[in-house]
């Protein structure tokens, strides 16, 4: 079971590291090797809220998501993104961004640099609606009941999550803006593009989250109703007729995985400019630990582990709204990466634990019948 769902991501490491000992010696060996964990420790939380959208899909779909998926994820992310991002802020045409990424690298890496509040205010936008989304809905099983109830309560307040969304990027804009002015006003029209790629962030997730989100809600009638136009169309000899509709709800869903992995990225790919600025062993590094990433989730899914650990999507999406507001942050201040893993992997694992202890206390009140009161007094 381990080596089936690991197998690819053990096999691109090899290669991975083969090739980074190819191209830069055992140098280029250590750096692919530290972006490797550097990019698993940042997306944990990432595997986590992927297997809760993931579980819902069947396998065909769970095998897309590990290699389609995993093309956008690498190539797309990892390889290309940083490039597109240097040639719309350089205005410069894919080749030359590519030959600058190559050749200049001290330029290369000034240029992203430069393109990071852009790119935080869009990535931050998005994963806070995740996040504010998660802990404004009413839920049967609570981690942190003291603050998930009344949490609940007001997310019965229409449209709360994008207004308090909006105000935490009208902030974040007036900040940088009022703070860029005062160093000179080099950076202030940057206020406007803060606020903008955090609009374009909302616009995001409302259009991929609401399309998904409405196929899903869909998705258990469209399948009750394929099974049984499957069986008529058996019985009659006519091809299936109800796969299509089936398709276009998982297909939904796939993109907005995608999105949401484009989201967790950012972090990573800003970060990995802390270790090198050499695009090709960024593509490596960040490309193997994408491989881990992809292949957690489906483990995750495989091994039922979110229906045996109720809190682990909680403490993910805790994480997520730690970093949501980490990226927001550094639009303006510089956050070590290691401060951003810790914070995610100290969450999860909380949440891990105190799954463990409701199993234990479920299994000595001998059953689901505590359930309800072992949830009350549940807490980190």
């Amino acid at each position: 079971m381990l080596l089936k769902t690991f197998g690819w991501s053990f096999a691109v490491t090899a290669l991975g590291l083969v090739a980074a000992v190819f191209y830069g010696g055992w140098t280029a060996f250590g750096i692919v090797a530290i972006l490797s964990i550097l990019e698993i420790s940042l997306s944990f939380d990432n595997a986590v809220v992927n297997a809760g959208i993931l579980k819902k899909m069947n396998a065909f779909w769970q095998k897309i998501f590990l290699t389609i998926g995993i093309l956008i994820a690498v190539f797309g992310m990892r390889l290309v993104f940083p490039v597109v991002i240097v040639a719309v802020s350089a205005q410069l045409g894919p080749i030359e961004a590519v030959d600058l990424a190559l050749t200049d690298k001290d330029r290369y890496q000034e240029l992203v640099t430069d393109a990071h509040p852009s790119i935080a205010a869009f990535g931050g936008m998005f994963l806070l609606m995740i996040f504010l989304d998660f802990i404004f809905e009413d839920r049967d099983i609570k981690w942190l009941g003291w603050l998930e109830r009344p949490l609940a309560k007001l997310g019965k307040v229409d449209m709360l999550s994008v207004c308090i969304a909006l105000i935490v990027l009208l902030v974040s804009a007036i900040t940088f803006g009022a703070h860029a002015h005062q160093h000179g006003g080099t950076h202030a029209d940057k206020a406007e593009t803060v606020l903008l790629a955090g609009i374009a962030g909302l616009i995001t997730y409302m259009i991929v989250g609401g399309l998904s989100g409405y196929f899903e809600d869909k998705l258990e009638e469209e399948e009750e109703r394929e099974h049984e136009e499957e069986e008529a169309a058996e019985r009659a000899g006519k091809p299936k007729s109800a796969v299509k509709l089936a398709g276009k709800a998982a297909f939904f869903m796939f993109l907005y995985l995608e999105v949401l992995d484009a989201s967790f990225s950012f972090d990573g790919v800003i970060g990995a400019f802390a270790v090198t600025n050499d695009i090709v062993l960024m593509a490596l590094g960040l490309g193997i630990g994408a491989m881990y990433v992809r292949s957690l989730t489906v483990y995750l899914v495989r091994q039922g582990t979110l229906d045996d650990y109720v809190y682990l999507e909680h403490g993910a999406h805790y994480a997520i709204g730690a970093l949501a507001v980490i990226l927001l942050v550094t639009i303006q201040y510089q956050i070590n990466e290691i401060i951003t893993g810790l914070v995610g992997v100290v969450l999860i694992g909380a949440s891990f634990w105190s799954s463990v202890r409701r199993n234990k206390r479920l299994a000595a009140a001998g059953g689901d019948g505590d359930q309800e009161k072992a949830e009350v007094s549940s807490g980190v």
